[in-house]
């Protein structure tokens, strides 16, 4: 894709959605830690289903805590994986306590030292809550950023850096909805709807799916 096609693949993403948000539900910094923690290999749908029970009851640190790893489990069961990230979140949440004042860090390193926050988790937060022009590359950014040329790369960070290169700086804080999104609901895993995608016409990807 060469500059002048994702100059008009973001200008056309950004006419369609000025405003993306991220679909996780959340009021806080820490609620989005969480629900980002929580969302590994899990749906956004099915996490805000639990966060809805858990956030009224624990929506700091020292309230996640205070309900104990088998108190926390009851809440979060019917996420994928939801033992160890019980586990991670509550040992999280004792760091946010003892080292920060119960508030999320607001750099890099510091988020990337918390129990079950890696380097997408941190960049959702970072992005998100912060406002920095960071790029959490999942599996929906990564597939879109390889099928269309956009940013092609074998690993997750190789996508990573090709976008923080290539977007344009206007676009930076909201490209990575915009590509969650995309790649979510019209460029999918299975067969992308080319037909239905705004976008394609600045796309690489051949041939176009025609439905």
């Amino acid at each position: 894709m060469k500059p002048a096609q994702i100059e008009a693949f973001f200008a056309t993403l950004q006419a369609a959605n000025p405003h993306p948000v991220t679909e996780l539900e959340y009021t806080s910094v820490f609620e989005l830690l969480a629900a980002v923690l929580l969302s590994a290999q899990a749906t956004d749908v099915g996490v805000n289903k639990a966060t809805r029970k858990l956030f009224p009851v624990a929506h700091t640190p020292q309230q996640v805590l205070d309900l104990g790893l088998e108190g926390l489990e009851s809440y979060i069961k019917t996420i994928g994986l939801y033992r160890s990230k019980a586990r991670h979140l509550m040992q999280t949440c004792q760091i946010l306590v003892a080292q920060h004042g119960g508030q999320v860090p607001r750099t890099r390193e510091a988020l990337e030292a918390l129990p079950g926050v890696g380097r997408k988790t941190a960049n959702v937060v970072l992005n998100v809550a912060f406002g920095q022009p960071t790029m959490a590359v999942d599996t929906h950014i990564f597939r879109v950023g390889n099928r269309t040329g956009l940013a092609p790369g074998k690993t997750p960070l190789a996508v990573e850096q090709q976008l923080l290169k290539r977007v344009p700086p206007a676009y930076a804080v909201d490209s990575h909805h915009w590509l969650i999104l995309l790649g979510r609901y019209v460029c999918q895993a299975r067969k992308p709807l080319c037909h239905q995608c705004a976008v394609s016409a600045y796309c690489d990807f051949k041939p176009k799916t025609t439905g």
